[in-house]
């Protein structure tokens, strides 16, 4: 009798359809303190948890969920960018525009770097040792060397800057949220390559890579991924996510997409279910106010942190939409698996 031989990508294809890959809540860890949060990061070769919350950042241990440290005076923190091979660690601080340089075994202040206004997401990019800061409003990128914290370089990227991923290999890739946009910066020649359209995305925030596959995957205000080939700067598709995402993950083993969606209180799984086709596999119950989210990349969990809230206050002129207020250290870290 022939054997017939079926392509790996058919194999696959045919596993995501067979079955949802069956990501679920499988504990919650009550962090407290007060106070709003926004981005964490997985160290996932250092085993510590980075979490951003307002003032400080708090430091989680990935293998027991204990707080095992305390990174303070982080004034509007936004994000955590991670340099393993350097031993050091970078927050930006958005009320303060500067950047906390810390060492990652002491968890110690080293330096602090000015950058624009608003620094928003920070990148690590080890294919030339240097950290970007993405300015909010100051619609710029400033550019800082890892090792030394001197600033080399801000480059104009023509919008709002949001979430951004670097590939390793010299290419940083950030969201440019008022112009629904995503800008290909050279690391190392420090400028922009390309501006690329992500409609019908609208209000692009969270961002996630495949460097090896050259895709990102792009969470939009519209309820919807979008899936951008980097080769090409084609947004290829477009599966629904929920609503409020602003976090968005990618998890190499086994290659899925996730939306964090704060408002509906979900997370959207993505998969290729066929050569360059890419659907929703799954949706999975979290808690509202779940918005952003790192994955660990060894036990291949997602973290989302939330809280509980309580009534906003009253609108006023110069804050006509108020955030709620936080119930007291309710501050909680979702973590989701399979």
């Amino acid at each position: 009798m022939r054997q017939r031989f079926i392509p790996t990508a058919l194999l696959c294809a045919l596993a995501l359809s067979a079955a949802p890959p069956g990501y679920h809540v499988i504990r919650k860890t009550q962090l407290g303190g007060e106070g709003f949060w926004d981005y964490l990061t997985a160290d996932s070769v250092g085993r510590r948890l980075y979490v951003s919350h307002g003032t400080h950042v708090m430091v989680v241990d990935l293998d027991t969920d204990k707080v095992v440290g305390d990174i303070p005076d982080t004034q509007g923190v936004h994000g955590i960018a991670v340099a393993d091979d350097l031993g050091r660690g970078f927050v930006s601080n958005g009320r303060t525009n500067n950047v906390t340089i810390f060492d990652l075994k002491t968890l110690k202040e080293i330096g602090r770097v000015d950058t624009g206004t608003n620094p928003d997401c920070i990148q690590y990019d080890p294919a030339t040792k240097r950290v970007f800061a993405f300015n909010g409003r100051s619609g710029s990128a400033t550019v800082i060397d890892a090792a030394t914290g001197k600033v080399l370089s801000t480059i104009a990227l023509g919008g709002k800057p949001e979430f951004a991923q670097a590939d390793g290999a010299g290419r940083i890739y950030d969201n440019l949220e008022d112009k629904s946009e995503v800008v290909e910066i050279d690391s190392r020649e420090m400028k922009v390559l390309h501006t690329w359209p992500l409609a019908p995305c609208e209000g692009p925030s969270g961002m996630a890579i495949d460097a090896a596959h050259h895709r990102l995957f792009v969470g939009c205000e519209n309820k919807m991924m979008a899936v951008v080939d980097t080769a090409s700067g084609k947004v290829v598709a477009t599966p629904p996510t929920g609503a409020g995402v602003d976090g968005n993950g990618f998890d190499p083993d086994p290659g899925y997409g996730f939306s964090a969606n704060g408002r509906d209180g979900t997370v959207t799984v993505v998969g290729e279910t066929a050569p360059g086709k890419f659907d929703v596999v799954e949706t999975v119950t979290t808690e509202r106010g779940a918005r952003t989210m790192t994955v660990d990349t060894k036990t291949h969990n997602i973290y989302l942190p939330t809280a509980e809230f309580g009534p906003a206050p009253a609108p006023t002129a110069d804050n006509p939409r108020p955030r709620p207020t936080i119930v007291k250290d309710s501050f909680t870290l979702v973590v989701v698996g399979r």
